[in-house]
């Protein structure tokens, strides 16, 4: 058994702030720290934080001319209630979608896709 456990993720943007404020509404968090530069926002049990990098380019999945970054994957138990309230905060709704009736692509406000699923367990 190993005592390695995932305690931050960390997404490149060219607003910190605001895509913190995103990010803690959405997953129920707080920004504990925020600069021009960084944000961190504290969750439950891991820190999702947001980076300033000079000349960001949003990701342009699933075209692949700028990389996605990274993908994560939320559980939620009402699909078209958790896409509605995303998309309230900022989020967009990605033109791909692979399984709608299980995983809905949604991109964040810096264009980081994510999707929203009740395939994952409690």
């Amino acid at each position: 058994m190993t005592n390695i456990r995932l305690a931050s993720i960390s997404l490149d943007c060219a607003d910190p702030a605001d895509l913190a404020t995103f990010w803690a509404s959405l997953l129920g968090g707080e920004i504990a720290f925020s600069s021009d530069d960084f944000a961190a926002v504290k969750l439950q049990g891991i820190w999702l934080s947001t980076v300033r990098v000079e000349n960001y380019k949003e990701p342009t999945w699933p075209e692949g001319d700028v990389a996605k970054q990274i993908h994560l994957d939320l559980a939620v138990g009402d699909l078209e209630g958790s896409e509605a309230e995303a998309i309230r905060l900022g989020a967009t709704r990605a033109r791909f979608q692979s399984a709608p009736d299980r995983f809905v692509v949604l991109l964040d406000p810096a264009g980081h896709p994510f999707c929203l699923t009740t395939e994952i367990p409690d």
